[in-house]
């Protein structure tokens, strides 16, 4: 069961999706959180791939030898999230924004 989040964490969380899609860059507090949410998302990427290679490691070390057939499904993960796992920061895609209709 989900834990309720507090009134604190309700303000705090972004309320802007993750894109500069519709954002007026005239308008600078919208586009600051277009670039907060921008840069959150990179940073839950990367979090999601430490945390496997972290499991990945205990699971390394608990299984010994057999690590090759008992933890390929968290290998395949990390190796999918790895991918995504470094943070870039917003300028590129807010300067070489595309539209999705475009």
């Amino acid at each position: 069961m989900p834990t309720p989040e507090s009134a604190a964490f309700l303000a705090k969380k972004p309320k802007v999706p993750p894109t500069f899609d519709g954002v007026d860059y005239d308008d600078d507090v919208r586009l600051k959180q277009a670039q907060d949410a921008v840069t959150r998302e990179q940073w839950v990427k990367s979090m999601m791939a430490r945390l496997v290679r972290d499991e990945l490691g205990r699971c390394y070390y608990r299984e010994g030898v057999n690590h090759l057939e008992k933890c390929g499904g968290l290998r395949e993960r990390y190796f999918e999230l790895l991918k995504d796992s470094r943070v870039p920061g917003y300028l590129f895609e807010q300067q070489n924004y595309q539209s999705e209709d475009a």
